[in-house]
């Protein structure tokens, strides 16, 4: 026979605000959030919507929560460090429950050479030796390195007309 756990004894109202203050400045000190996602956390942890609310007064008195911020860098830093296109930087700001006018505020800050350049770089990550090879061997194995390199960049969120003529560049330079 198992032990089943103790219930846990009701926290007093004062705890409860303590604890999922607590928990937001916890999810805080891991990375920046927005609204929508700090709200979402809480409910998860199983904070009543009054305390979520009073925590969610606090943050935003304290200024530690700003949709217009948190996009701002999240664009900033998934589109240098991790090369992700304005598609899937737009998607992802989206998943986090971020207004539309603020992620294309944010996504207006990223320039299309900028852009075009990481898609590039990209690009020549993938082309070694034998992808060369297999590009130059016959027009089968040239359209299927083309496939693969475009579908690269476009699930990395970049359009796929720019797509197509990042490939082309560079298996033309390649050559």
């Amino acid at each position: 026979m198992t032990d089943s756990p103790e219930p846990r004894p009701r926290r007093s109202p004062e705890e409860s605000k303590a604890s999922a203050w607590d928990a937001a400045l916890r999810l805080l000190g891991i990375r920046a959030r927005s609204r929508d996602e700090m709200r979402k956390r809480l409910q998860r942890r199983g904070f009543e919507e009054s305390e979520i609310e009073s925590v969610m007064t606090r943050l935003d008195a304290a200024g530690l929560l700003d949709d217009a911020d948190f996009a701002g860098e999240w664009v900033r830093a998934r589109h240098s460090t991790s090369g992700k296109g304005r598609i899937a930087l737009r998607h992802e700001l989206a998943a986090k429950g971020v207004d539309k006018a603020i992620v294309e505020e944010a996504l207006a800050g990223v320039d299309p050479d900028a852009e075009r350049e990481i898609a590039a770089r990209l690009v020549a990550k993938k082309l070694t030796a034998s992808t060369l090879e297999e590009a130059h061997t016959d027009r089968t194995g040239r359209d299927k390195v083309f496939r693969r390199l475009v579908g690269m960049l476009v699930r990395r969120g970049y359009g796929q007309s720019m797509s197509i003529d990042v490939v082309n560049e560079a298996l033309r330079a390649a050559a």
